[in-house]
């Protein structure tokens, strides 16, 4: 198994006249590889929150529940940076496949044990492993990016790409919907969802390859004839790198990398402070029914493919790659929408969720540029870290936050103080994106 984990060995290079040819279909498969297999993670990440009005109804509290789901989010943010170090020096391919088998059996284990959800301790602990092997998904998926694809490329390639999660994350309604109509069991959203998750990790090991190298071909740099401009490109970079050079070198000493980790902490808050408290808030406050909830869940993921897709689109085409300005658009208009979002009355279903989806339209383009801001500013060797960095103050600092901090707040004070948090995160996050735009452009000068 170790053996299989090592970055996959360079062969002897192709015959030149296969290299297009070869490079055209690999790309593609790589491409629908991680795609659909990032979609798979997510299947296993935000299932438990669909689970939560139940458990409810069973006797824990909002703030036991937040608790225990932010097992998920600290254990992942952990995971994402240090699993993002060894993914760096690992096979994309099987690193990949591992940790989605893993988490997939956790949470099957979760849904079909009764012990597993009879206390607020077990179900923290499960969760808590659960979002370490969540931490293999993001980190490889990264690594095949950068490897296949080039830097003038990547804004919408890798927009295309985290709509992933959409995906995932808008059949976890569906597949909610789906099992309560056949086990007629609220465990069906750990146990149903984590047979497909099976099913996906084959197919990551079926589709994914590690580098161009390791199939014979040239570095995506030499093909494409296309170089990074945040920092000199040079062929050591193609070398893999120590856990020390990735760390010292490219990210601990990266002042712009540390600016936008700590805004991801808010724009994470803002995304799953709304996404995670969705299906109890509308339950509760808008008089929404299970069926009703778990739709209004899935439009919130799916509004983010067209989203995410054209906020990359409009960072390459109209602001030359620089990142920032358009996370200051999108992040102003997501704070109006959680304003609208929350100030309607019950009573206007079609405004509750039109306002979802024009949350989640606009939040996942923020989300997705920082995670490709992260690849931009340092070589693709140390990608992974680099990704998981940001990943680590995300959720580690937002996703948490959104888990405990307003589970708390409307356990003590109603939902008004839990959207006041989501709202000054908003604004916090506006703020530290604006103070990168000049260290930006000087960066990429």
């Amino acid at each position: 198994m170790i053996g299989l984990l090592k970055p996959a060995a360079h062969i002897e290079p192709i015959d030149e006249s296969r290299v297009d040819d070869e490079y055209r279909r690999l790309r593609l498969q790589v491409f629908i590889g991680i795609f659909i297999g990032y979609a798979g993670f997510y299947l296993v990440r935000k299932n438990f929150t669909l689970a939560m009005p139940s458990l409810i109804e069973e006797g824990f509290t909002r703030t036991e529940l937040g608790f225990a789901l932010s097992g998920v989010a600290i254990a992942y943010g952990v995971s994402k940076f240090i699993m993002g170090s060894v993914s760096d020096r690992s096979n994309a391919r099987y690193f990949m496949a591992l940790g989605l088998m893993a988490s997939a059996l956790t949470m099957i284990m979760m849904g079909t044990m009764a012990w597993a959800t009879s206390t607020v301790a077990i179900m923290f602990t499960l969760l808590l492993i659960n979002g370490w092997f969540q931490g293999m998904g993001w980190p490889p998926s990264g690594r095949v990016m950068v490897h296949w694809f080039s830097p003038s490329e990547r804004g919408t390639k890798m927009a295309i790409w985290n709509v992933a999660h959409n995906v995932g994350g808008g059949m976890v309604g569906i597949l909610a919907i789906w099992g309560m109509k056949i086990f007629n069991d609220y465990h069906s959203v750990f146990y149903f969802h984590g047979m497909f998750a099976v099913a996906i990790s084959l197919f990551i090991l079926y589709m994914v390859r590690d580098t161009p190298q390791s199939q014979g071909l040239p570095t995506i740099e030499e093909y494409h004839h296309n170089y990074p401009t945040a920092f000199e490109y040079n062929k050591n970079h193609e070398k893999e790198f120590s856990a020390k050079e990735i760390f010292l070198e490219y990210v601990l000493n990266n002042k712009l990398l540390w600016a936008i980790a700590v805004a991801n902490a808010f724009v994470y808050l803002v995304r799953y402070g709304v996404l995670d408290w969705a299906p109890t808030y509308l339950s509760e406050v808008k008089g929404f029914s299970f069926n009703e909830s778990g739709i209004g869940y899935a439009l919130y993921e799916w509004a983010g493919i067209p989203g995410t897709i054209i906020c990359g689109w409009i960072s390459d085409k109209y602001f030359n790659a620089h990142r920032s300005p358009v996370l200051v658009i999108f992040m102003a208009i997501t704070m109006v929408c959680v304003f609208i979002y929350w100030l309607n009355p019950a009573g206007n279903p079609g405004l509750d969720i039109a306002m979802l989806v024009a949350i989640g339209f606009f939040i996942y383009g923020p989300v997705m540029l920082i995670g490709l801001f992260a690849l931009d500013l340092v070589p693709k060797k140390a990608a992974g870290t680099a990704a998981g960095f940001t990943g680590l103050f995300g959720y580690v600092g937002g996703t948490v936050s959104a888990n405990i901090a307003i589970g708390y707040a409307v356990d003590k004070a109603g939902w008004d103080a839990g959207f006041m948090l989501i709202v000054g995160s908003c604004i916090i996050a506006i703020i530290l994106v604006s103070l990168t735009m000049k260290a930006e452009r000087h960066a990429r000068s």
